[in-house]
C-alpha cells in the first residue's frame, strides 16, 4: 500500500459529542481512523445554558496533536463540521464575546410572533425558505436584541460553530453558505446575506461575515497551534461544508439513478430530498420544510425531526437513577417488546428539553390519551416506532410539495446503524431503504477536502467513493 498519500483531519462536532478522523484516498476508497472521540456537554451558568467552547477547542488541538502522531505529521488540511443556528460574536479585536448559547435555552421562547412583526412570516420564507423554529440564529438574535441589544453593536462579527472553530485554528474570518443557510438570514435564491431583513430585525449588516462555498480553502494552520500539535508544515484549514448535514448528504451513495430521499439521522433526523433549486412557494412554507444549501450548488429540500434524542436522554436519565444501559441493549429491549400502541408527536414541545425523558414520553401518552409504555423496552419502542412513522409522513409530504415520487431512502449518521429502526423505516415506506455510511458527515468532510485538494474532481465522483464504504447495508419491505 503506497503511504504517500495526502491525510486529511476531519472535527466533526455533534450535539451530543465530537469525533476527530484521519482519511486520505487509496485505490478510489477512503481510509478512516478515529483518533480521537469526546463530549460535548453544554454548562448551564446564572439560568443560561451555554456551549463549553473552550473546552471543545482544547479538544481539537489535542485532536490535532493524535492526528499527527497517526499521520506521521502528514496532514495537508483540516476541515470542522457542526451543527447549525448557534453561534458566538466577536469584538473589533477578534476576542470572543462570552460563550456561545446554546440552542435549547429557553431565551428564545415564544420570540417568532416578535421576530414576524418586523418581517412578515411569509416575506422571510420567500427570502431564505428556512422553518420557523425558535432555535434559529434570526430568532436567538431577537432574544439579544431584547435583552441586551447593545450587544449587537459591541460584536464586530458573528461566526457560527464550525466558523467559530475555523477562525480560532487559522485566524480568517468567514461564513461557509451551508452553515450560514440554517440562519434565517441568508437569501436562498441569491447565497447572499439578506441585507434586507437584517435591516427589519435591526441586525448591523457588518456583523455577518463574507461568505465562502464549501470546500474553500482558507488559510494555513496558525503556526503555534501546528508546533503544539507537533506538524512543521501547518497544514490548510479547509471550509468543508461546515453545516454536518450537509457534509452527511454529499456523502450519501446515491449511484443507482432514481429519485431518492435522505435521512441524516443523529440527534436529530434532518429528512429530505436533494433539489437543484429552492422550494419557496406556501405550500413548501405550510409543510414545514426548509430549503438549505448543499455541496456542489445542491439545494436540501429538508424537515427537522425530533431524531435519536429521545433514546439519548432516556439512557441519560437512567444512569442517573442508577440503571445504566448500552445503546445496544436499549435497542434490543424494544425488539423483545411488543409492537408499540401509542404514537408520539415527535413536533411536540413535550420533548424539547434536556431530563426526565421516561416520565415525558409517559406524560404525552396519558395526555394524548393512549396506552402509557411501562418497561423501558416499551418506552424505546414506542420512540423507534414513532420516529420510523415520522419518516413516513414527511417523505409523503414532501414527494407532494416537489412533485417527486420517492423510490429509495438512504440513512446514514449514527442512526443507520440501528437495524430495527432501518427496518422499520422500510417496511412503513414499502421502498429500499440503504443504511450508510454511518460516519458520513466525516466521510463527506475528508471528500470536500479532497476536492479543494484536487484529488476528486466532482458531486458524483465523490459518491461513486463513498459508495465503497464496507457499511452499506440495503433492507427491503417486509410483510408486518
Amino acid at each position: 500500500m503506497s503511504t504517500s498519500e495526502p491525510y486529511y483531519l476531519a472535527i466533526d462536532l455533534g450535539a451530543e459529542s465530537g469525533r476527530a478522523i484521519v482519511g486520505r484516498l487509496v485505490d478510489g476508497a477512503v481510509e478512516m481512523k478515529e483518533v480521537h472521540r469526546f463530549a460535548n456537554d453544554p454548562v448551564r451558568l446564572g439560568g443560561t445554558l451555554y456551549w463549553d467552547f473552550p473546552r471543545l477547542f482544547h479538544e481539537i488541538v489535542r485532536s490535532l496533536r493524535l492526528a499527527a502522531e497517526a499521520s506521521e505529521g502528514r496532514i495537508a488540511s483540516i476541515a470542522v463540521d457542526s451543527w447549525g443556528v448557534d453561534f458566538g460574536l466577536l469584538d473589533a479585536n477578534g476576542d470572543l464575546l462570552g460563550l456561545p448559547v446554546h440552542y435549547r435555552d429557553e431565551r428564545t421562547r415564544g420570540l417568532i410572533p416578535e421576530v414576524c412583526q418586523r418581517t412578515s412570516r411569509e416575506e422571510l420564507y420567500s427570502i431564505t425558505g428556512t422553518q420557523f423554529l425558535e432555535i434559529n440564529t434570526l430568532v436567538q438574535l431577537a432574544a439579544i436584541r431584547k435583552r441586551f441589544p447593545e450587544l449587537l453593536y459591541v460584536a464586530d462579527k458573528l461566526l457560527l460553530i464550525a466558523d467559530l472553530v475555523s477562525y480560532f485554528l487559522c485566524g480568517v474570518i468567514a461564513g461557509e453558505r451551508t452553515l450560514c443557510s440554517t440562519t434565517q438570514l441568508l437569501d436562498a435564491r441569491s447565497r447572499e446575506w439578506s441585507s434586507e431583513i437584517a435591516s427589519d430585525q435591526g441586525i448591523p449588516e457588518t456583523l455577518l461575515p463574507p461568505l465562502v462555498d464549501p470546500a474553500t480553502v482558507l488559510g494555513p494552520l496558525r503556526e503555534d497551534i501546528a508546533r503544539d500539535a507537533g506538524l512543521a508544515d501547518p497544514p490548510q484549514v479547509v471550509a468543508c461544508a461546515a453545516h454536518d448535514t450537509a457534509c452527511a448528504v454529499a456523502a450519501v451513495p446515491a449511484i443507482e439513478g432514481g429519485s431518492w430521499a435522505f435521512v441524516s439521522s443523529g440527534t436529530w433526523s434532518i429528512v429530505g430530498l436533494e433539489l437543484d433549486s429552492p422550494e419557496l412557494d406556501r405550500k413548501a412554507h405550510d409543510a414545514g420544510f426548509a430549503s438549505e444549501l448543499g455541496a456542489f450548488g445542491t439545494v436540501r429540500f429538508l424537515r427537522n425531526v425530533c431524531g435519536l434524542w429521545l433514546i439519548q436522554e432516556c439512557r441519560r436519565e437512567w444512569e442517573r437513577e442508577g440503571k445504566a444501559s448500552s445503546y445496544e441493549h436499549m435497542i434490543e429491549l424494544a425488539e423483545a417488546a411488543p409492537p408499540s400502541k401509542a404514537w408520539l408527536d415527535l413536533d411536540s414541545p413535550d420533548f424539547l428539553a434536556a431530563g426526565s425523558m421516561p416520565e415525558r414520553i409517559r406524560e404525552h401518552c396519558r395526555r394524548t390519551g393512549q396506552p402509557e409504555p411501562t418497561t423501558r423496552g416499551d418506552i424505546v419502542r414506542s420512540a423507534l416506532e414513532s420516529l420510523a412513522r415520522s419518516y413516513l409522513q414527511t417523505l409523503r409530504t414532501a414527494e407532494e410539495v416537489a412533485s417527486r415520487r420517492i423510490e429509495r431512502l438512504h440513512i446514514v449518521g449514527g442512526g443507520s446503524r440501528i437495524r430495527f429502526l432501518d427496518q422499520l423505516t422500510a417496511n412503513l415506506l414499502r421502498i429500499p431503504v440503504v443504511a450508510g455510511p454511518i460516519e458520513a458527515t466525516a466521510l463527506g468532510n475528508i471528500l470536500l477536502q479532497a476536492h479543494a485538494a484536487g484529488e476528486v474532481r466532482s458531486l458524483a465522483d465523490l459518491r461513486a467513493i463513498a459508495a465503497k464504504s464496507p457499511e452499506i447495508r440495503t433492507y427491503r419491505p417486509r410483510e408486518r
